[in-house]
């Protein structure tokens, strides 16, 4: 798999949020035309994940296609899941497996080692299912797509605040392939860095056009203090998995302060921004919203807020190709590359006039309320079938009319 846009964009259990796969992916898989026959996504195809830890497995999402040419595949850990419609709508069989009798269902058939859990695809065939009524099917399928033309327009809305953000910095195309000498005078000992990454000229050349005048560490407020978890409460806990290509945040699980691991030690609050600090992960950026005030995240993050930009402009101007390709700059290590806190603070970084930072914030605020509308209506279909399984389907009907 690479991130160079080579072969198929392909996905994994990363890109499966709120029983639906994420409009977009970040890996691409470089396959044969045989591979591309067996692993290529249909419309309408359900995703289910097999393998990984015992949170993990079981995840099941929907995946949409987003035009008649879009052509993704699936990792080969994920088992794909094709109902006979006549039968099971696949947005039901999406919204089941995500219900608790489906998740109760599956944990039961999972095994648990010391590095991984498995479910075995030939045992998942066993779940039962309840065949609820075409016409609760069909109100499932509406409210499923529905949730995807939200999550389209909440794609584009992003997409415009990027683009305004761009306008902004005056960066079109900032690539450049030519070789850069510097002497040692001019590299190791101003910067301490002998790895010849650092010194493409590519980055000489952000650094020029953005002409930024101040630092994180001028703009930014950061947030590394440790907090302590008590034993017995029970905590959100984000980590880089949850963090969508948008800045959103989903599917997080909530677990007690005694089984939290050692990495969860830093309590966000709203309105703060979080920022990978892990090369390979740098682009899992987030804004926190009063849905995960008071939520943990992992040391991998590096929590900031700012008096001189706003949470919104800031979220996109972290996710913005020139900061991306200014974090990977400072990124070191050999068994876990990061960039570290000292090269994190002393980053360069512009400040975006205040008009066009309101334009951002209207364009993400708004690409926010519609994930959460498309939440909501994803969350109401799975609700629905619990209600039906345990009083009947007309009070279920009634839940998702709303």
């Amino acid at each position: 798999m690479n991130e160079e846009g080579i072969g198929y964009p392909i996905y994994r259990m990363n890109e499966i949020h709120n029983s639906i796969c994420d409009l977009d992916v970040k890996k691409y898989a470089n396959i044969t035309p045989q591979e591309l026959a067996i692993f290529k996504l249909q419309d309408g195809d359900v995703l289910f994940n097999r393998t990984n830890s015992f949170e993990w497995v079981g995840r099941t999402g929907i995946y949409y296609k987003s035009t008649e040419q879009d052509e993704k595949v699936f990792a080969s850990y994920l088992v794909r899941l094709i109902p006979d419609a006549k039968q099971v709508l696949p947005e039901y069989l999406t919204a089941f497996l995500n219900t608790t009798y489906g998740v109760r269902q599956i944990k039961a058939r999972a095994r648990q080692s010391i590095n991984q859990t498995n479910v075995n695809p030939e045992e998942v065939k066993e779940i039962e299912i309840p065949l609820l009524s075409e016409k609760l099917q069909k109100a499932i399928q509406s409210n499923y797509r529905s949730a995807h033309e939200n999550l389209v327009a909440a794609q584009e809305e992003y997409k415009l605040a990027e683009d305004i953000l761009n306008s902004s910095l005056g960066i079109a195309d900032f690539a450049d392939e030519s070789c850069s000498i510097k002497t040692l005078s001019d590299s190791f000992m101003q910067s301490g860095r002998l790895d010849a990454e650092y010194y493409q000229p590519k980055y000489e050349k952000i650094l020029l056009q953005l002409n930024a005048k101040e630092t994180i560490s001028s703009l930014c407020n950061l947030y590394d203090s440790n907090f302590v978890p008590d034993t017995n409460t029970e905590y959100e806990y984000i980590e880089l998995s949850n963090v969508g290509l948008s800045g959103d945040i989903s599917s997080v699980e909530k677990i007690i302060g005694c089984e939290l691991p050692s990495r969860a030690r830093r309590i966000v609050q709203k309105g703060q921004v979080i920022v990978s600090s892990v090369e390979g992960s740098l682009s899992s950026c987030a804004l926190i919203n009063s849905e995960f005030d008071g939520a943990l995240c992992s040391t991998g993050f590096y929590v900031i807020n700012s008096d001189k930009i706003n949470s919104e402009t800031l979220l996109v101007l972290f996710k913005s190709e020139p900061i991306q390709s200014l974090l990977k700059q400072r990124c070191s290590g050999t068994i876990l590359t990061a960039i570290s806190k000292d090269e994190f603070l002393n980053m360069p970084l512009p400040l975006i006039n205040n008009v066009v930072q309101k334009e951002i914030s209207v364009k993400v605020q708004e690409s926010f309320r519609l994930r959460k509308e498309a939440k909501r209506l994803l969350d109401n279909a799975i609700k629905a079938i619990e209600m039906a399984i345990e009083t009947d389907e007309e009070t279920a009907l009634n839940g998702l009319i709303d």
